[in-house]
């Protein structure tokens, strides 16, 4: 089993910046991608960013250039810093671990974006 705990999220004004936290813990070897998803009401949860163990990274469209993510692996943990927000960046966001071909997810964290 993995745990996840996601911190770091709250209400910011548009433009903005917020750092998201994911700690991970548990059986954590072997533990090769991890990524954030997000949910905002009425949406199907879906992908941010995510990274690799090497430190390879991929994004949605919507947050090129805005949002970045990075890897601590002697912390066992994932981080996303999110500039520029936008309104429509408000949602759950969750932290997500890959291993074994097994899905492991934290509670999520709210992101609100407004003024």
């Amino acid at each position: 089993q993995v745990q996840l705990v996601e911190s770091g999220g709250g209400l910011v004004q548009p433009g903005g910046s917020l750092r998201l936290s994911c700690a991970a813990s548990g059986s954590i070897l072997s533990i090769n991608y991890m990524g954030w998803y997000r949910q905002a009401p009425g949406k199907q949860r879906e992908l941010v960013a995510g990274i690799t163990r090497g430190g390879s990274a991929n994004y949605q469209d919507s947050v090129k250039g805005r949002f970045t993510i990075s890897r601590d692996n002697g912390k066992n943990s994932v981080y996303l810093q999110m500039n520029s927000l936008k309104p429509e960046d408000t949602a759950v966001y969750y932290c997500n671990a890959q291993r074994s071909g097994m899905n492991y997810w934290g509670r999520g964290t709210l992101v609100t974006v407004s003024s």
